[in-house]
């Protein structure tokens, strides 16, 4: 297994003028390529500023990320499409951000839109697009700038249920075939189970880790029919009960 980043005994603590709150407490933790991670926990214990820390939008107060040279792309909660760009525009943005927009990446961005069913789309403007498809203009934009690690928060919080799977299952298979590594932040537990090999169930704030699921399928069983068996129903279970204790 080959590692690609490390979380080495992070802690971060907020300062006001009247107290200081600790969210994350010595939180240490080997992600290797491939892995499929989701990172559950209570509402506002630390998920999401893991994530900060995990992309350089937020500095621990102790500790440090290793990469290992891996880049690390990051999957907003909303599509965050500007709607008076097309489809190609949109995928195009973070390239022309970074200034990295060369005929190659623009190649491997078309290649992308052709190959996850936007061809036909590629003039549209968000505003005529299901929310499947913003799903995939918005995961095609972060993929343009060639990430190794996907961090997601919440990527399908807004959708209704069945959207939320059928989008879920969608973005689970582009991300196998790009070869890429995930890291999720959820609250839905049978999201983490459907779509990661892995779950970091975190405690209540300050962040430590409770426990780590590894989540095992056989692998006749197709991604969409996971959530039919008796192992997702055992999984989801035991991990909901580890949740719910520490809300």
């Amino acid at each position: 297994m080959i590692k690609v980043l490390s979380i080495n005994n992070i802690s971060k603590t907020y300062y006001t003028l009247n107290k200081e709150i600790q969210a994350i407490k010595n939180i240490s933790l080997d992600i290797y390529k491939n892995d499929f991670i989701a990172l559950v926990g209570p509402s506002g214990c630390g998920k999401s500023t893991l994530l900060s820390i995990i992309n350089n939008q937020d500095k621990p107060t102790t500790g440090g990320i290793t990469t290992y040279n891996n880049s690390i792309g990051y999957m907003l909660q909303e599509d965050a499409l500007f709607e008076w760009l097309n489809v190609l525009d949109n995928c195009l943005l973070g390239l022309k951000v970074t200034n990295k927009l060369t005929e190659e990446n623009k190649k491997y961005v078309l290649n992308l839109i052709q190959k996850y069913g936007l061809k036909d789309f590629i003039n549209t403007y968000p505003n005529n697009l299901s929310g499947g498809m913003r799903q995939r203009v918005s995961l095609i934009r972060a993929l343009s700038l060639k990430p190794d690690i996907l961090l997601m928060d919440e990527p399908f919080s807004a959708l209704d249920y069945q959207s939320k799977i059928n989008i879920s299952n969608d973005i689970y298979n582009i991300l196998k075939k790009e070869n890429k590594t995930l890291i999720l932040v959820t609250h839905d537990i049978s999201e983490a189970i459907n779509m990661c090999n892995k779950i970091i169930i975190l405690s209540k704030r300050p962040a430590t880790i409770k426990k780590i699921y590894n989540i095992n399928f056989d692998e006749s069983i197709s991604q969409k029919d996971k959530r039919y068996t008796k192992e997702f129903n055992d999984y989801y279970n035991k991990i909901w009960k580890e949740v719910e204790y520490e809300s």
